[in-house]
This record gives structure tokens, sequence and C-alpha cells, in this order.
């Protein structure tokens, strides 16, 4: 696909990240794109469901297996605006993706080319071609954005309880 194809995309999974801000869950979103047409989508759920496998693309994988009706998502790019963590690379390296299209890299847990890439492991069955970068701005914004409103909360929490305590 062509950049201005992915950025479109990732404009989508961005509106659906900002659904899991609205919940107050990091905001993370992803898209599954097959024949030009989402398929499936997600975001994270993890702090709302307790469950530590809710994250944005796990979710948009199940959904797109059930749409589909088959485990093998060939032909499928998954856009998210979050490289993904180990457990999603992997994820996505089972069901088949051919293509992850990602926004914000991430220096903490990245597994997309960051600290390393389980999507391009010729050791694996399947690879999945790797586009990052895609609006890199404006993904990394809104997840600054969620943690620096996040520290202020806990912050002003934190001065109000030492208030009520005095």
């Amino acid at each position: 696909m062509n950049q201005k194809t992915d950025e479109t995309y990732m404009k989508k999974a961005i509106e659906i990240a900002e659904q899991a801000s609205a919940l107050g869950e990091v905001p993370i979103g992803a898209i599954i794109v097959k024949d030009h047409e989402i398929i499936a989508s997600g975001y994270n759920l993890r702090e709302t469901e307790q469950r530590a496998v809710a994250h944005a693309e796990i979710l948009a994988i199940d959904e797109a297996c059930k749409n589909l009706g088959t485990w093998r998502l060939s032909g499928c790019t998954l856009y998210v605006t979050l490289e993904p963590c180990s457990m999603c690379a992997g994820a996505l390296v089972l069901s088949r993706v051919d293509r992850v299209v990602y926004g914000a890299s991430d220096p903490k847990g990245g597994c997309a080319g960051t600290l390393m890439n389980l999507l391009d492991e010729p050791r694996f069955n399947h690879q999945a071609v790797v586009t990052s970068g895609v609006l890199a701005d404006e993904c990394g914004q809104m997840l600054s954005d969620f943690f620096r409103s996040l520290r202020t909360r806990k912050k002003v929490k934190k001065d109000t309880a030492l208030d009520a305590k005095e």
C-alpha cells in the first residue's frame, strides 16, 4: 500500500485508540484491513477487564478470525498506533498477518524493530512485512498526553489525600 493509504488507515486506528483513552485505558488502537476493507478493530482493555492479554492487537486479531471464520489472516494488514509487544508480535506471526504498520515506536517493549523484530524472525515459519513510523508524531503525542494527564491525576489525588490527613 502507499503512504497515503497507510496514513488513512492509521487515522482510523487513532480514532479507535481515542475510545480506549475515554475509558481511562492506555490509548492504543488497532484495525485489520483485508481487500481495502476494515474487517476488525480493537483497543486496549487491559485495565478495564484486568486481563493481561486484552491488548488492542490481540482483540483485533480475535475479531478478524471470527469475522473471516479462520485463524489464518493471510492477505491482511494490521495498523496499530504503538509498536507491538512480544505477545502481540507473536500473535501476529501465528495468525499469519502479512503486514504490520505501526505509528509510535515503543522503546520499552517494542518487538517489531525497536528491541527486536519478531515479525521478521527467519526461524519462524511466517514473517510479516513491517512499516514503522506512520503518523508517529500524532500517535506518540496521544500517548504522551495520556500519561501526562495520568501523572497529574495521581498527583492531585495524592495531594488531596495528604490535605485530608492534616
